[in-house]
């Protein structure tokens, strides 16, 4: 894997004592742990300790998702655009972490698809933000996988079940801070056994980013999604 220290990336990972961790990545296998952090400020600790497996980056209450909002994506199906962004939500139990295998379901292995996906990991409590504050919200930005079941979306008329088996819902392999990246100028890009499958780009999306995080948030509180507070066997520093 190639590496390049021009941006931070966080990781939650398991030590070499099977505990959770938070920390600065500076190797593929090493990283310096999270020590305390006050607003967007982070401290680290000095050394470094082995990462022995990477984790979803984020382990968030809820994952909420927009559905058709690449104007590509809409034309190939013919349906107007939406006026609205259309949200679902896929089952926390479908996160998986990075390089970690997607199941089959039993009920529905036929037609298991793939979406490459920007995330969007919430840093603290967003209630009726406004779209010019919504990215002082934003705790960092990985890649997700939509994984999902085109039968079951197309017999179920809705997408709780087609979009949220277990492990239908990859994630990482580690966030970067909100300053690594503009969300609304990222390509996006799917490969399947070295061959491309999607090449997009969100500048094509038909709602932006910061609109999305708004829009969420003036229906349904977007709570912190990182693992602070949620991991039960997280440690800090030594």
């Amino acid at each position: 894997m190639f590496w390049d220290r021009a941006f931070v990336r966080i990781a939650r990972f398991l030590d070499e004592r099977n505990e959770v961790r938070i920390g600065e990545l500076v190797a593929e296998d090493l990283a310096r742990p999270l020590c305390s952090r006050t607003g967007v400020r982070r401290e680290f600790a000095r050394e470094t300790v082995r990462v022995m497996q990477l984790l979803p980056p984020a382990d968030p209450p809820n994952v909420f998702a927009i559905g058709r909002n690449y104007r590509a994506h809409v034309a190939e199906t013919g349906a107007p655009l939406p006026e609205v962004p259309l949200i679902f939500q896929k089952a926390t139990t479908s996160l998986l972490p990075h390089e970690g295998a997607i199941l089959l379901p039993e009920a529905a292995p036929h037609e298991v698809d793939f979406e490459a996906e920007l995330a969007i990991v919430i840093g603290r409590t967003a209630r009726r933000v406004s779209p010019e504050k919504a990215g002082d919200y934003v705790e960092g930005y990985t890649c997700a996988n939509d994984v999902s079941a085109r039968d079951c979306q197309r017999s179920d008329k809705q997408w709780a079940r087609a979009k949220g088996f277990d492990t239908f819902c990859p994630l990482g392999p580690w966030l970067v801070t909100p300053d690594a990246l503009d969300p609304d100028r990222c390509a996006i890009r799917s490969r399947l056994n070295g061959r491309v499958m999607q090449d997009s780009h969100t500048s094509q999306m038909i709602f932006s980013c910061r609109y999305l995080i708004s829009y969420v948030s003036h229906q349904v509180v977007a709570r912190h999604g990182h693992s602070d507070g949620h991991a039960r066997r997280r440690r800090l520093c030594p």
